[in-house]
């Protein structure tokens, strides 16, 4: 019987990305939560955890020298420098997800997105704040950044959101149940897109 999610030998990318304090992990994770057949890939960085992180959950957390040498050995489908870290994500983690029918949730910024969009097959969806005001209010009461930190997030924010356009879809999160109703849509959508 035909499923929702789930219907494929190999399954699909989904590449999300918005700016910090937009909510895409929390929309990711609801969809993985709902369908046991999407995966969020684990993408990894050179950032230190957080306090409320779970190494393997989150991130990979890896050296920078570490991180150089997946680099040198090719094992990154895309990896950018944000903020003065490396973030990458794994080729052969998100190969072995889809050969087992699972679809690969991509949590990755526009620099990362950009790179995939010239070389894979891949569902691209920008998540938006309602407006930037919005996005400080949401960065401020998360308490887990600098006044600096916001307002770089703030200004890297703006570069991203011009990029939104370039993405397959864009979603505005201004209601978290309907934001993720729309997302939910998508990826069923896709997957029963006649494919070509």
């Amino acid at each position: 019987m035909q499923k929702l999610l789930g219907n494929f030998k190999e399954g699909l990318i989904f590449v999300v990305s918005a700016p910090a304090g937009t909510g895409k992990t929390t929309l990711v994770r609801m969809l993985c939560d709902e369908f046991d057949c999407v995966h969020e890939s684990v993408s990894f960085t050179t950032r230190p955890a957080r306090a409320n992180e779970v190494p393997g959950k989150d991130y990979n957390y890896i050296s920078s020298a570490e991180f150089q040498k997946m680099i040198a050995h090719k094992d990154f489908l895309e990896y950018a420098q944000v903020f003065d870290h490396y973030y990458g994500t794994g080729r052969s983690y998100v190969d072995a997800l889809r050969r087992q029918s699972k679809h690969v949730v991509l949590v990755i910024d526009t620099q990362g997105a950009l790179q995939l969009m010239e070389q894979i097959k891949a569902v691209f969806i920008f998540i938006r704040p309602p407006s930037i005001a919005e996005l400080r209010r949401r960065l401020e009461s998360r308490k887990s950044d600098s006044t600096d930190s916001i307002e770089q997030r703030l200004s890297w924010a703006e570069k991203e959101i011009s990029m939104a356009d370039r993405y397959d879809y864009q979603i505005v999160n201004d209601h978290l149940k309907t934001a993720y109703d729309v997302l939910r849509s998508i990826c069923i959508a896709e997957e029963h897109r006649n494919q070509k």
